[in-house]
């Protein structure tokens, strides 16, 4: 019996002996195998991009890529200012100014893709992404702005200038960065300095959150019509795309995105859901709900003031115009207030005549923001014999981007070739490369130009990468037009077509410059200069020459007749003062809440009503945007800047009308507006740009005719 125990012992220890082996041998493999995965699976923002022309590589990148890139591109950074702030030599514009505009390679980067992903690729999972990486931007921002020893050495290059012997670029990349520095805190010291990254912390925390509340208010609305009587005085277009966006039969779906919204607002014979649908609209951040940015948007306002308070200027505004052409809140007021009387003066004139219109219609109702839309159009028919439903079968989007690419081509010799080997990050996005007349590369042009869950309102332009020395750009255009159905392809609409050539000319500011330093390219420049470039291409859009060469009707490819080009242009100042007006009260209403000096009693919802009643707002327009959703101003970058829009098309009228003067598509005059606007991006004073183009300072008169105010 022992022996058979010894044996049966024997036989069990050898058994373990093997399972043992060969646990270890699985984990060994496993281990192994975890190990080369680990070597393989590389951060895509870590390497070089393996795409034509170093695009981002949309295929490989991920969300959870973007927190460790941005992570390492910082301690990157850091060791960059390091070796700087560590120098033994004397601070030189080389060795501090020139070293520290070359810093960040891997943050720049990765930003560009981070900042395009929180606009228009904003899920769930991007916004949690978001909410940790914008306090570690900011908080690395305060790291190099508010570095004393960073600040020193720059100090002295600046009080030393006059010895450097620097270019004209130089010279105004070492203004920019000192005075960055001095905007950005660095004489602060002790509890005001501690005080003013904690201020930059909270902002940058609430204004994303004031966005992704704007986001989440616009997604929870829609409108669903399951009654087809409910649909009278639609057109066609918008119900079939109302009918593929519910996506059952018998079931139409409206929702507050623009080309869902305009038409219903414009054609809908429905007046209680014409009034639903814009109450969705202008109540968006404003409802009782977790998305109400009330407490968002004056705590904000709040913090900005104290920010500038501690820089010493009495508020916001004087602290943001500083830095623009404009310089004191006193100028931006008084341009204003010279367009707005006229407008408002106008708008009134409309007001009388829409409501003449409802009352020869038998109704007794009053003009209410609801009704604008539909009986102005109404009146455009009657008027020009004109609606916007004749025109939008000759707005085909290819057609029109074709059409804007010509534009660019007669004024500059500059293609653009569609690249669908490159990479995109949606489905939507579609690439060109854009080359010079002679065939050498300039850069790389994104559009992407449909709305979608995850992309915020409205247009946009912004760089993956920025021009600099011996880096080409990669730029990217963002909108959210009319899509197409399974029927009909996607057919513009007037202001959609002057949108998509508004943000190639911001476009164009990114690709044609030619600048030594990323910090002073494309369109970098003063906030209300940056509009002047987008604004004066949006003069070629609806100019008879233009229409010529891209309008045609998408179904028989007959050209746009001339006698529909001349309704267009004689409808050009038509609703003019409500146009005028609704965007004039957002510009106010920015100035409004940014030369306040105390918020002390202040409730949101009071003070734009305030605001509104000081300019005389008639009650039949709502400003174009409200607090609660005023993205621009809470959310970017456009805060006591909103006015800069009216301030670029000053600029812009005058600008066109040396094309007017010499023809649309003057070879000289299209180069000098190139060498002295669109390639220069911020390398030399703005006005002094303006001149050098136009051989004189501008004048308001131009921008007063267009609207048909004189």
């Amino acid at each position: 019996m022992k022996n058979h125990l010894k044996t049966a012992t024997a036989i069990l220890a050898l058994l373990l002996s093997i399972v043992t082996l060969m646990c270890s041998k699985d984990q060994a493999e496993k281990k192994e195998m975890t190990q080369s995965t680990e070597k393989t699976v590389v951060n895509p923002f870590f390497e070089d991009f393996t795409t034509p022309f170093e695009t981002p590589d949309f295929r490989v990148i991920k969300t959870e890529h973007f927190l460790p890139a941005m992570k390492k591109g910082i301690e990157e950074q850091n060791r960059e200012i390091e070796a700087i702030t560590s120098n033994p030599e004397e601070p030189t514009f080389k060795n501090t100014v020139d070293a520290m505009a070359r810093t960040g390679n891997l943050l720049n980067k990765v930003q560009g893709v981070f900042s395009s992903y929180s606009s228009a690729m904003a899920n769930d999972e991007m916004q949690k992404v978001a909410q940790q990486i914008q306090p570690l931007l900011t908080q690395h921002t305060d790291s190099i702005w508010l570095n004393r020893d960073l600040f020193q050495r720059v100090k002295k290059v600046y009080e030393n200038r006059e010895s450097e012997q620097l270019s004209g670029e130089e010279a105004m990349l070492l203004e920019k960065t000192y005075k960055k520095f001095v905007r950005g805190g660095a004489n602060l010291t002790g509890e005001k300095m501690e005080r003013f990254k904690a201020i930059n912390k909270e902002l940058a925390t609430l204004s994303l959150k004031f966005g992704e509340h704007v986001l989440a208010d616009n997604n929870a609305f829609e409108l669903i019509i399951d009654n087809e009587a409910d649909l009278a005085g639609l057109p066609d277009s918008a119900k079939a795309a109302a009918a593929e966006a519910s996506g059952q039969a018998g079931k139409w779906k409206f929702t507050l995105d623009k080309p869902s919204l305009i038409p219903f607002l414009t054609y809908s014979d429905i007046r209680p859901l014409r009034e639903k649908m814009f109450k969705g609209y202008i109540n968006r951040g404003d409802n009782d709900n977790a998305n109400n940015n009330s407490d968002v948007l004056l705590q904000i306002a709040k913090l900005r003031l104290e920010k500038a308070n501690l820089l010493g200027f009495p508020t916001h505004a004087h602290y943001i115009l500083d830095d623009n052409m404009a310089k004191t809140p006193e100028k931006v007021y008084e341009l204003m207030d010279q367009v707005w009387k006229p407008a408002l003066k106008r708008a009134k004139e409309e007001a009388a005549e829409l409501q003449e219109m409802i009352n020869a219609s038998g109704e007794t109702f009053k003009l209410e923001p609801w009704d604008w839309w539909y009986y102005a159009e109404k009146l455009k028919k009657k008027k020009y014999d004109l609606d916007e439903e004749m025109i939008r079968p000759y707005f085909k989007l290819e057609n029109v981007i074709q059409g804007a690419f010509d534009v660019c081509n007669k004024l500059w010799g500059i293609t653009f070739t569609a690249r669908p080997d490159i990479p995109v990050y949606h489905k939507d996005a579609k690439a060109y490369e854009v080359k010079n007349s002679d065939g050498s590369h300039i850069g790389v042009l994104f559009v992407d130009y449909f709305p979608r869950p995850s992309k915020r309102g409205g247009a946009w332009m912004d760089a993956f990468r920025k021009q600099s020395e011996n880096v080409s750009p990669v730029i990217y255009n963002v909108g959210n037009f009319t899509k197409p159905t399974a029927d009909t392809p996607s057919l513009l609409t007037v202001d959609e077509v002057k949108t998509l050539f508004h943000e190639l000319g911001h476009a164009l500011h990114g690709l044609l410059s030619n600048c030594r330093y990323r910090a002073l390219s494309g369109t970098a420049v003063a906030r209300d200069f940056v509009e002047m470039p987008s604004q004066v291409m949006e003069n070629w859009a609806m100019h008879p020459e233009v229409l010529k060469l891209y309008a045609v009707h998408y179904q028989t490819s007959e050209p746009i007749p001339d006698a529909l080009i001349e309704k267009i242009t004689n409808s050009g100042h038509f609703n003019q003062g409500f146009a005028t007006a609704e965007f004039m009260a957002a510009a106010y209403l920015d100035m409004d809440w940014h030369t306040q000096t105390s918020f002390d009693g202040v409730e949101p919802g009071e003070f734009e009503t305030k605001s509104m009643q000081k300019i005389g707002l008639i009650p039949e327009i709502v400003v174009r945007y409200r607090s609660p959703y005023f993205n621009h101003i809470f959310s970017g970058g456009y805060s006591a800047g909103y006015y800069a829009y009216l301030w670029a098309e000053v600029l812009d009228a005058d600008a066109f009308e040396a094309f007017l003067e010499n023809g649309v598509f003057d070879p000289a005059t299209a180069s000098s507006f190139k060498d002295n606007i669109l390639s220069k991006g911020g390398t030399e004073d703005p006005m002094k740009l303006y001149k050098d183009f136009r051989g004189r300072e501008p004048g308001i008169d131009p921008l007063l005719k267009r609207r048909g105010f004189k």
